[in-house]
């Protein structure tokens, strides 16, 4: 079971067949989490208002990455895998934006891309290959924490000694890896690897290499967390 805001889904067949997505680079949701965004396309915000109209959920996804780019295009070719998200908070900011708050529901993969005439893009998708994202907490117990932790704290001492390491001590495997993941600045690749990992666990290994990588290459002022 995943709650988002108000709304409880008890598994794939409670999702619709049919999305709109919002391709963007570098954005990653995870179920159970919440990813903040300010809207501005115009494109977009028909997107929004649309979805907020009806089931409030849209398909967070990448625009494939080519030889270690972005694809820019006005229609980029898409990764395969994304996160469905129910927009459980919003506000209008008075000059025409919105602000959106995304909770993760489940990860898809997308089947085909519809012809449609809407200025946004809409997708059928399956979410049965990730049933187990409707779980909480699923395969938390195989998390290495201590490492998770170790590796966090060689982070925040070169990069921002001030954060109060207790923020991220105190919460649950599945939350702590999964919030840093998402605040993660690592590349587009990175982003999209931690988003496949089946379990929380691999995501954590992941996560952890990831980290470790980036301080040894940059000699500790820089890393993939924030």
């Amino acid at each position: 079971m995943t709650r988002a805001g108000n709304e409880v889904y008890d598994g794939p067949g409670d999702l619709p067949a049919v999305l709109p997505v919002f391709p963007l680079a570098g954005a990653l949701l995870l179920p159970r989490r919440v990813l903040p965004l300010m809207i501005f396309e115009p494109r977009y915000l028909a997107m929004v208002e649309a979805a907020l109209s009806g089931h409030r959920l849209i398909g967070m996804i990448q625009p494939k990455v080519d030889a270690g780019r972005v694809t820019v295009a006005a229609r980029p070719p898409l990764e395969q895998v994304g996160c469905v998200g129910r927009i459980t908070q919003w506000g209008e900011t008075g000059d025409g934006r919105l602000t959106i708050g995304l909770t993760g529901v489940a990860r898809f993969t997308i089947v085909e891309e519809l012809a449609t005439t809407t200025p946004y893009r809409l997708c059928r998708f399956d979410s049965a290959p990730f049933a187990a994202d409707f779980e909480p907490g699923l395969g938390e117990d195989l998390v290495d924490r201590e490492a998770v932790l170790s590796t966090l704290d060689a982070w925040l001492e070169a990069n921002a000694p001030q954060i109060d390491r207790s923020t991220f001590s105190e919460a649950g495997n599945e939350a702590l890896v999964d919030g840093l993941a998402m605040m993660s600045p690592c590349g587009p690749r990175e982003k999209q690897a931690l988003l496949e990992a089946t379990t929380v666990a691999e995501r954590a290994n992941l996560l952890v290499a990831i980290t470790e990588r980036s301080l040894g290459a940059a000699g500790g002022p820089t890393g993939p967390l924030q």
